[in-house]
């Protein structure tokens, strides 16, 4: 039983009816080219001529249904390239802050799929062991020891061909209120310890042969910010920028690996206990599993590309093109200013006068 008294979640009726339900649905109905053209063939099976108008509008909606299909299959094959070939059992997948989490979770569904995982985490896993999984206890802001775990990895399994840059840690105070340390913290776990993976593995992955895929998790508060929020905002946008200045260096240095950028919003781990969400209709809380499935997605079809979780994630950065008068009533309607002002992080540890906070499976405690 949890000891630490945090303030209730908001809940209503139609919690579990957002958005993204409904988008979904639609994806896979109204506006999917098959069932568009059923649509069609369901007209003609009553007999009814090619010329009554019910049948030249479903087959002009199913036509546009088919084109945009068509299109957005091109748009996706000319920004991102052919997808790489990708077999599992020669794949070495590195994974940090991956002992707990959405890390934990993507690191067992591989192993036990046949990959070779690694997992670096200053944390023992969470579940003791699993399948095809080896844990490196590692500091990844600490270069030396980022080092010497890349050599005993290369060693022990082979070069690595998957990079996931996954672990974060947040603080959740204002910028008055934040010592110095917090700061150094947060930015060196969350943004320079992704300049110091990507420096040390880029190497290894071109060495494997088999090309390689790199997964950067960002967030959706690196393009908006928030109160309570300005350091891991700002680490969060760095590590978006450098996701997308290496994806462009390595189309011309290593056309082979492929780049992947996940962001998301609110996600349902501890690093956000007590938050009050703005919005569980437009902004739903995210869940890792739902997350992992579209990470292993991409990294199975070898493909390079952007995920967006949830549904308003993929737009996000429309937000600035909007007048700033329609951006300020927007952040008002919202509440995410106000969202943190309940923010507990994770429970105290018994014994213990720290807090330890999570993300994705990295632990880091805190005074």
């Amino acid at each position: 039983m949890d000891p630490f008294q945090r303030p209730p979640m908001r809940e209503s009726w139609f919690a579990p009816f957002s958005v993204d339900l409904v988008l979904k649905v639609l994806y896979v109905t109204f506006l999917h080219p098959f069932i568009a053209w059923v649509v069609v063939l369901c007209f003609r099976a009553e007999h009814m001529e090619w010329t009554a108008t019910p049948i030249r509008v479903s087959i002009a909606y199913a036509t546009v249904v088919t084109v945009c299909w068509i299109l957005s299959a091109i748009n996706r094959r000319i920004a991102y390239g052919l997808p790489r070939e990708v077999d599992l059992s020669e794949e070495v997948i590195v994974i940090t802050g991956g002992a707990s989490g959405l890390g934990l979770l993507i690191a067992e569904v591989y192993g036990m799929r046949g990959a070779t995982v690694a997992v670096l985490d200053v944390k023992e896993m969470e579940n003791g062991e699993a399948r095809g999984v080896t844990c490196y206890k590692c500091d990844i802001t600490n270069k030396e020891q980022l080092t010497k775990v890349a050599a005993d990895i290369e060693r022990d399994l082979g070069p690595p061909t998957v990079l996931i840059n996954n672990a974060a840690v947040v603080s959740g105070k204002r910028l008055l209120d934040l010592d110095l340390a917090e700061i150094d913290r947060t930015i060196t776990t969350n943004l320079l310890s992704a300049f110091y993976t990507l420096r040390t593995f880029i190497p290894g992955i071109a060495r494997s042969g088999y090309g390689g895929t790199i997964v950067t998790i960002s967030s959706v508060l690196g393009e908006l910010g928030g109160v309570q929020l300005s350091d891991y905002a700002a680490s969060k946008a760095g590590l978006t920028a450098l996701h997308r200045s290496i994806t462009a260096e390595l189309k011309t240095s290593h056309p082979d690996i492929r780049t992947v950028l996940v962001t998301l919003g609110q996600l349902s781990t501890p690093l956000f206990y007590g938050v009050q969400t703005p919005s569980s209709f437009f902004a739903p809380v995210v869940e890792p599993v739902d997350v992992a499935k579209e990470i292993i997605s991409a990294i199975d079809n070898g493909k390079a590309g952007e995920i967006g979780m949830p549904f308003y994630a993929r737009w996000i950065a429309w937000y600035h093109v909007l007048p700033v008068s329609v951006q300020k009533l927007a952040r008002y309607a919202s509440g995410m200013d106000r969202a943190m002002s309940t923010f507990v992080g994770r429970a105290p540890q018994q014994g213990k006068g720290r807090v330890a906070k999570e993300k994705s499976g990295v632990l880091v405690e805190t005074s």
